[in-house]
C-alpha cells in the first residue's frame, strides 16, 4: 500500500519515498517539528526528491543545519 503524503500521519521515522509529495500535511508536519520560520524552497525541495534514502526526520535535520536552527 503506498502511504498517502495528503492524509496518513507523519512521523521522523516516516520514510520519503519515490510517491513524495510536498502537501499541506508535509507543510503542518515540517512546521510543528522546525518552528515557524518553515518554508520550502527549491533547492530543498531538490534534495528531499533526489532518490537517497532518507526519512522525515531525516529532512527535518537538514532544514535545520540549512537555517541554522537547533
Amino acid at each position: 500500500m503506498t502511504f498517502d503524503w495528503h492524509s496518513d500521519p507523519i512521523f521522523r521515522e516516516t520514510s520519503v519515498t519515490v510517491h513524495y509529495r510536498n502537501t499541506q500535511n508535509v507543510r503542518r508536519f515540517l512546521i510543528s517539528e522546525c518552528g515557524g520560520d518553515f518554508k520550502f524552497d527549491r533547492p530543498f525541495m531538490s534534495w528531499i526528491k533526489d532518490g537517497t534514502d532518507k526519512t522525515m526526520g531525516d529532512v527535518v535535520k537538514e532544514w535545520k543545519k540549512r537555517n541554522g536552527v537547533t
